[in-house]
């Protein structure tokens, strides 16, 4: 393996990116535009949602009304189980939760920065006569996190995994396509050294692109970054080299670039909605929560929303990181493994 063709390799692919202006300017003004629309479509109060978590209570005893609470008798309010109280807590900041109710301990939380919080509080106290829950209140203080703020980093993570399957997939189905994989073919190159000089400049693209939107888009939105930079740097090193991975296996032996675009869209359009982009994923099936944690983006965003938004270290992220650098893994195996030059 000789790292100057490699190196070679990487500097064609990265000037030949630069050179296409549209690209370029496609790739950097699609998500601030979308960033800056949803900041100022949700510049005002917060869409109301309310979901209620209760700790120590199955999923199906919820569903079947087995668990004896008047609470769970009130229609157009959706119900949840939570696994732990520490859990509970954690999405009552994010405001995934207007309330965490604990029926062992008589207790509830609510989040003080939240008026859906303080209305379902006030339903809860309303079932009992007099007005008296029996529950004891506490808060969780902490400051309001607006839409965009928990929007942000599904957004940043998207625009990765469209970058990263499309500029990797369409370019490889491209160069067989035109007979550019041919010629190479003839060279010294071996396909090893072709991936990694791929796969090492859509990975400086990729870094680079987010990193200066995300500078731009905080300068302007201030969303609030609790944890460290170099933690959030670690999600989008691993994030993006797992998505590229991914395109890999795509543009492994596929010559036509329509099929190739309807097998990037077969794989990005699911991430996109199950991965928790835009919406919580507290309420999907659990049949669908459970497919959403196979799906490399989920573990993007929930690092990155745990980094910036809960402030968590390489230890509270560990899991997503080990799960992506796996999933990175087999993907280049894989990739690899199909990559054919014709």
């Amino acid at each position: 393996m000789s790292p100057r063709r490699i190196a070679a390799v990487f500097v064609a692919r990265n000037r030949e990116f630069l050179r296409d202006r549209s690209a370029v300017a496609w790739t950097i003004i699609l998500p601030v535009a979308i960033v800056f629309g949803f900041a100022f479509a949700f510049s005002g109060s917060a869409p109301e949602r309310f979901l209620i978590g209760v700790i120590g209570i199955e999923d199906t005893q919820l569903e079947e009304g087995e668990a004896g609470l008047p609470m769970l008798r009130i229609d157009h309010v959706e119900y949840t189980a939570v696994e732990s109280l520490a859990d509970g807590r954690t999405k009552l900041r994010r405001h995934q939760l207007d309330l965490l109710l604990d029926p062992a301990d008589r207790r509830y939380w609510i989040s003080d920065a939240s008026p859906s919080g303080y209305l379902m509080e006030q339903v809860l106290r309303g079932v009992s006569a007099g007005g008296d829950s029996g529950y004891t209140r506490e808060e969780v203080p902490g400051r309001t996190i607006r839409y965009v703020d928990w929007l942000v980093p599904g957004l940043l993570a998207m625009n990765m995994m469209f970058t990263a399957l499309f500029g990797v997939g369409f370019v490889i189905v491209r160069y067989r396509k035109n007979g550019v994989l041919k010629r190479l073919k003839a060279t010294p190159l071996t396909a090893a050294e072709f991936l990694i000089a791929q796969v090492g400049s859509r990975l400086i693209i990729i870094t680079a692109i987010t990193s200066a939107i995300f500078v731009g888009s905080n300068f302007f939105l201030d969303f609030p970054v609790y944890g460290h930079w170099l933690n959030l740097l670690a999600v989008l090193v691993l994030g993006a080299i797992c998505l590229i991975s991914l395109g890999l296996i795509i543009a492994a032996r596929t010559a036509s670039e329509e099929l190739a675009g309807g097998l990037l869209n077969m794989m990005s359009w699911p991430m996109m909605f199950l991965s928790g982009v835009w919406f919580s994923t507290e309420g999907l099936h659990p049949w669908l929560q459970a497919l959403a944690t196979l799906l490399p983006l989920t573990h993007v965003i929930d690092a990155a929303r745990g980094v910036m938004i809960e402030g968590q270290g390489l230890v509270a992220i560990a899991p997503h990181l080990g799960v992506l650098a796996a999933m990175s893994a087999v993907f280049l195996a894989i990739g690899a493994a199909l990559f054919r030059w014709e």
